[in-house]
């Protein structure tokens, strides 16, 4: 099964991804992870991406496009893969189709979580800490027990300054603008599948799998 899961900041990425990875024992692949794990093993492609990294630049397309080219290239990868943050533009999304087609595979499917952008801000607003012990709260889904105030010390809550409305709304709207290509080339090649990310945990998980038993397991090819 060969996936790649998309979705905005705050929409649930990551548990469903360690889901996925454990119940189809297919490799959760990041672009984070792909990076350090290429710089610590030295690897040409690897050095290159340091050197843009350290010098403060983007690592380049051809650059990144060769770490995931060697990535899937690996044996945990032959009954398929999960990708997190690959691609991000329809350059590399045209460049992963390429390098697929080379090994004769294919995308199954593209996976977004979709969660209204109102229901995000409130995600992502809705952190608070503590000053004194550091302990980490949610207005929605961790309250305390008494509002502003930490259920360990007693000591105040506080939102920290990346997690305000205002730039946090920035952060939705960049995200949102250059996920929509990739969404609309997706769409157009008939892998993109939409999953309603504002339900609990589990329901998501359980309609994620309703769309992968489309996939016959004759039909996956690795």
């Amino acid at each position: 099964m060969n996936l790649l899961l998309m979705g905005l900041p705050g929409a649930g990425k990551g548990t469903q991804a360690e889901r996925l990875a454990e119940s189809y024992d297919i490799p959760h692949i990041s672009t984070g992870d792909m990076f350090r794990a290429a710089i610590k093993e030295g690897t040409l492609l690897g050095k290159k991406a340091k050197e843009y990294m350290d010098s403060g630049n983007l690592v380049p397309d051809e650059v990144t496009i060769g770490i995931v080219r060697d990535r899937l290239a690996k044996g945990d990868c032959k009954k398929g893969f999960l990708l997190d943050g690959f691609p991000r533009t329809t350059a590399q999304a045209e460049a992963l189709e390429q390098m697929l087609a080379e090994t004769e595979r294919t995308i199954h499917f593209v996976l977004n979580i979709d969660v209204a952008r109102e229901e995000l801000m409130a995600r992502l607003t809705g952190r608070r800490l503590c000053r004194d012990c550091g302990a980490t709260y949610h207005t929605i889904f961790n309250p305390t027990d008494v509002e502003g105030v930490c259920d360990k010390c007693n000591g105040e809550l506080y939102q920290r300054d990346d997690d305000n409305e205002k730039t946090v709304g920035t952060r939705l709207e960049v995200n949102i603008s250059q996920q929509q290509p990739l969404l609309d080339f997706y769409q157009e090649k008939g892998y993109l599948r939409s999953v309603d990310g504002s339900r609990p945990i589990d329901q998501v998980f359980k309609e994620i799998e309703d769309i992968l038993s489309e996939v016959s397991h004759s039909s996956v090819v690795s």
